[in-house]
């Protein structure tokens, strides 16, 4: 009775009293008591199925709510353990994902749990369900998304990646436009390295993959009907981005680096960072055949400060179509 006691504001010691009267003698308390501890005793064995009750005190409804909880804990926490350093080992946090904190044991790894549906694998074995997490939410890639306050935001990320144990299945040609995106972007910036070796520069180098996906994120917005994008960035990756997603000619760029566009605020050399404040627009066919405009706001010093100036802009192209 101790979970029970702790839940209502009564006196534990006198319901504790209480049920082991009844324990000895059902008939030794007041009805009303009576009827309270048969629902309570009814509620920990089950009202069907399995009532085995686990040496840590679980019945059989009591460990699918377990499972679900660590279900929950993974979605919360996997990322913490995900294995997304390849150079060393993951800094050790705490992420509660292991059978013993949700009162789980090596006997529940073999047995069939219906909460394998809310995973989209249906009724499965416990291992089956922590192996299926894991390949979601621990490997390769990790999410963090559980903070956002939009339940159907949410819901809509449970079924795109456990759907697929966060796999996205692309094609072979899907694969080799990544690639191509992805050699782009690495070239780019290591042309820069040694062509310009001491310079100010704000590489994209740790994060090329931000290229492609906005790429993809471009070809798929003209495919249900986006006409333009409008984007407010930091320095790091901006040159990037221009030369390889907005076509601004690799010419124009290098020119800002030699020194020769903007020379009396650029520097000497070049050496300045105006080139990653400049903005540029440029009409763009994408691979779908769709022709798109693509903007990219002129950036303050203070970066955070380019928000503003991007929703300003918005805003603005919405009350010129209204």
């Amino acid at each position: 009775m101790h979970q029970l006691t702790n839940s209502v504001n009564v006196n534990g010691a006198f319901i504790d009293d209480l049920y082991a009267r009844y324990a000895a003698d059902p008939a030794s308390v007041d009805p009303s008591w009576r009827m309270f501890f048969q629902g309570y005793q009814h509620g920990l064995n089950g009202s069907a199925g399995d009532d085995h009750v686990s040496p840590a005190g679980l019945n059989a409804r009591e460990r699918e709510a377990a499972v679900m909880k660590l279900v929950n804990a993974y979605r919360d926490r996997g990322h913490l353990v995900a294995n997304t350093n390849p150079v060393r080992p993951r800094r050790f946090f705490r992420s509660d994902l292991s059978l013993a904190h949700h009162r789980l044991e090596e006997a529940d790894l073999d047995r069939v749990f219906d909460v394998g549906k809310q995973i989209r694998i249906g009724p499965a074995t416990l291992r089956d369900i922590i192996g299926h997490l894991q390949e979601t939410y621990c490997s390769t890639i990790g999410t963090e998304f559980r903070y956002i306050p939009d339940s159907g935001i949410r819901m809509w990320l449970h079924e795109r990646m456990e759907s697929k144990a966060n796999r996205p299945g692309y094609s072979p040609e899907k694969k080799r436009e990544i690639l191509s995106k992805l050699s782009e972007s690495v070239g780019f910036e290591n042309f820069l390295h040694k062509k310009y070796t001491g310079q100010k520069r704000f590489s994209l180098e740790g994060c090329e993959s931000f290229v492609p996906a906005l790429f993809a994120l471009f070809e798929h917005g003209a495919e249900w009907g986006v006409e333009e994008f409008v984007i407010g960035m930091a320095h790091r990756g901006r040159l990037n981005v221009l030369a390889n997603l907005f076509g601004k000619s690799y010419e124009n760029v290098f020119a800002e680096f030699e020194g020769s566009a903007l020379p009396e605020s650029a520097g000497a050399g070049g050496e300045g960072d105006v080139k990653y404040h400049l903005g540029y627009s440029a009409d763009v066919t994408t691979e779908c055949g769709n022709n798109i405009h693509l903007a990219l706001m002129f950036n303050p010093s203070h970066l955070e400060a380019v928000d503003p100036v991007a929703l300003g802009s918005v805003r603005a192209k919405l009350l010129i179509v209204w």
